[in-house]
């Protein structure tokens, strides 16, 4: 035993050989002998003298633990008369017990047996005991119940202490069954997974929008009787889609389980992800859950179908958690472009499933709290089963920059446009790049005129509930704007995608009824072309420079920062959630691909990453994860009021009509006898100009006639037939004369 003096205290310290501090010995009595209670009480009184029962501890430093010592220790320091290489020799030899001598351990004064109490002749545990039936019952059961895997604390080296029957081979078997991204750091040095693998109700999960798209988000997820939604978005049309206004899932599968759905939750107020919900309503009456701006510009667009009378309106709040039957609904404040967006932490009996929404990390919003990177980690410790996550953004390398960046670089322009009426297009739903126009509009002493309707519904919404803050004398109506100098002029406007019918786009081609370009205008687009929309762009750009305006984009200064995480920020996510499965969602199929593999990188299996399509039904048990079937779904066209009667027919001769024109033949027929009494003639529309071609449309009306005569000379008295027969030799004649296949149209008239 050595002798340590602690200076602090000002008394000596009595050490053991393992580094423990000890009390001092109790006075022996004069013949060495005392009674077990004698012996029981001095060998546990404390450095004052009272008497401590064995079993309880203090928390008072300044005295000696009193706790019993395990029996079978490993010294922490050597002891008497030994060096420190004798000591780690003699450690390394006789497995840290020191040296062997008669059965015993000899630490110096120190004797203790050389095996641990469980090791020693005759002992048995009450848990390796047949008669403790009650433990072994409810032993057995918990490992059954865990099937192939076991838990963290049943790896290591308590899984001793447990029945024989797990020996070390059915161990490794067991761990060769496990996925590969669940092992231990020291294995794999990659992500680790703290879900648990226990096979329990399934949990289906549907994209029904969202996956190898940019729009349309929907998502359903299932468990037992029980179906929620996440997000009920549209997406705009595609140029092979002429006519079309917008695009919205197909509802169908939510229509054949409606009595399953316990209600829709929206991640945030974008059209992408809130535009298609009113149509939803309209063939299914749920609750609906979403954030209180989420919720203001909900009742928009219910206003607009005459919805809000029957609408179930709930506002949530980050941090809240909502009952969906057997499932939970947490929501969890993340940031993105528009205030109050937030992320799902899904509780379901396979296992807790992360949907991100779309996000990204801004530590310094111009509104709001930071995203709660907390309770992302929080989720992660506790075990994640599948990462449902943002992947717009996976292609571009670093860190997303923050929304006030933006806000340096207005103060800069303002400055520069000087003298200049300011013209500034963005998103409608940007309300942080609209709160710092509004910022630097009032530090220059400018008033603001507002265009385009989705602009005035947002800023008037959002200013009532208090997201955006505008002094009262700044905002001015166009009768006003009129009467102002063009220096102390700000417009914001819509159509930053350069959309037909913007606002921004009528101005360009000078058509507003209100607003002239000219050259004293400084137009801002802060705005950066969604795929598909760079040409519409370009084009409005160019008009604008015709008219000789100065015209700033993404291209030459920071006016545009995205709203979406960008690589490294998905791994942040990837690396706190720690999840045993990964969907990535919310893209097209290259950039679902590329956030695979950032997953992939981090060390998550490959069997592990489903890369899903619309409708897959991806079903997990809480320990395996699969595509297992298809679901409903698809695309519903809406064009003006009309839903969903627009198909691929249509939308086939729509196409044929813009690219070849149409030709009209018109005839009439007597009945009885078969006579032609009048015609036929031939009307084109987005064919060819008539009057520079009379003679081939002459020549054209000769074929019809010869092709009508002929089907009545042969008995043909079917309609579809003789339409038929006009149809074929005319678009034979037409083609030989010019190689086009326009849209021809058989009118007969029977009298």
């Amino acid at each position: 035993m050595a002798n340590y003096r602690n200076e602090n205290e000002k008394e000596s310290v009595n050490v053991n050989e393992f580094g423990e501090k000890i009390a001092p010995k109790s006075e022996k009595k004069s013949n060495d002998t005392q009674s077990s209670s004698d012996y029981s009480r001095s060998a546990y009184t404390s450095s004052n003298g009272s008497y401590r029962p064995y079993y309880k501890s203090y928390n008072n430093s300044s005295d000696y633990s009193t706790v019993r010592k395990p029996r079978h220790r490993t010294a922490a320091l050597p002891p008497r008369n030994t060096s420190v290489s004798e000591f780690e020799q003699r450690r390394q030899q006789y497995g840290y017990r020191g040296t062997e001598e008669n059965g015993k351990t000899n630490y110096g004064n120190t004797s203790v047996q050389s095996k641990p109490l469980n090791e020693q002749q005759g002992y048995q545990s009450y848990r390796s005991s047949g008669t403790h039936k009650t433990y072994n019952s409810y032993q057995s059961d918990r490992t059954q119940s865990r099937g192939s895997f076991r838990p963290r604390y049943e790896q290591g080296g308590y899984s001793s202490s447990y029945s024989s029957s797990q020996s070390p081979a059915s161990y490794s078997s067991r761990r060769e069954e496990a996925p590969k991204n669940v092992r231990s750091n020291a294995e794999s040095g990659r992500l680790t997974t703290n879900h648990r693998f226990t096979k329990r109700t399934p949990l289906k999960i549907i994209p029904l929008g969202g996956l190898n798209e940019i729009g349309k988000n929907m998502t359903a997820f299932e468990c037992g009787n029980d179906i929620f939604i996440v997000d009920c978005g549209l997406a705009f049309p595609d140029s092979d889609m002429p006519g079309v206004d917008m695009v919205i899932p197909d509802f169908t599968y939510i229509e054949q389980n409606a009595s399953k759905v316990r209600g829709i939750v929206i991640t945030h107020g974008h059209e992408d992800h809130i535009g298609g919900l009113a149509y939803l309503l309209k063939k299914v009456n749920i609750p609906v859950y979403a954030t209180k701006l989420t919720i203001g510009l909900i009742e928009g667009k219910l206003r607009e179908h005459n919805l809000m009378g029957s609408a179930k309106l709930n506002v949530v709040a980050p941090k809240q958690t909502v009952k969906m039957g057997c499932m939970a609904v947490e929501f969890i404040r993340v940031n993105h472009s528009i205030p109050d967006a937030v992320a799902l932490a899904i509780h379901t009996p396979a296992g807790i499933v992360v949907h991100t929404g779309d996000f990204k990390v801004d530590f310094t919003p111009v509104q709001g709290g930071v995203i709660d990177l907390a309770r992302f980690g929080e989720l992660g410790n506790r075990g994640v089963l599948a990462l449902m996550s943002d992947s717009t953004n996976a292609e571009r390398m670093g860190h997303t920059p923050s929304e006030r960046t933006v806000g340096e670089s207005f103060i800069k322009l303002f400055d520069k446009a000087e003298g200049k009426r300011i013209i500034i297009a963005t998103f409608a739903s940007n309300i942080q790049r609209i709160q710092q126009i509004v910022n630097n509009a009032v530090r220059n002493g400018r008033k603001i005129a507002v265009f385009g309707r989705s602009m005035l519904n947002v800023i008037s919404t959002a200013t009532e509930l208090g997201y955006l803050s505008v002094p009262d004398d700044v905002m001015i109506d166009i009768d006003t704007m009129n009467k102002l100098p063009p220096e102390k002029i700000v417009l914001i406007t819509t159509g930053s995608q350069g959309e037909p019918m913007s606002a921004l786009t009528r101005m360009a081609m000078n058509e507003h009824r209100s607003v002239t370009i000219t050259p004293e205008d400084y137009i801002i687009i802060s705005a950066s072309p969604i795929p598909g929309n760079e040409k519409m762009v370009t084009k409005v750009v160019n008009e604008l420079m015709k008219s000789g305006a100065e015209v700033v984009y993404e291209s030459m200064y920071e006016i545009h920062v995205s709203g979406h995480a960008c690589r490294e920020e998905l791994k942040l996510m990837l690396a706190l959630t720690k999840p045993a499965f990964f969907i990535p969602a919310h893209g097209e199929y290259k950039h679902l691909k590329k956030h695979a593999g950032i997953a992939l990188e981090m060390g998550m299996d490959e069997s592990n990453v489903i890369i899903g399509s619309i409708g897959d039904v991806i079903e997990t048990d809480g320990v395996t994860m699969n595509i297992t079937g298809k679901a409903p779904s698809g695309k519903v066209l809406v064009d003006g009021l009309g839903v969903g009667d627009v198909g691929s027919i249509v939308l086939r001769d729509r196409k044929h009509l813009a690219e070849d024109g149409l030709i009209v033949v018109v005839a009439t027929i007597e009945s009885e006898s078969g006579t032609i009494l009048a015609g036929p003639d031939i009307l084109s529309r987005g064919f060819v100009y008539v009057r520079e071609s009379e003679e081939m449309m002459e020549a054209a009306k000769a074929v019809v006639k010869k092709a009508l005569l002929n089907c009545l000379s042969g008995g043909v008295t079917d309609w579809n037939s003789i339409k038929s027969g006009i149809m074929d030799e005319l678009s034979e004649y037409i083609y030989m004369q010019t190689k086009r296949n326009p849209m021809i149209l058989p009118i007969i008239e029977e009298v």
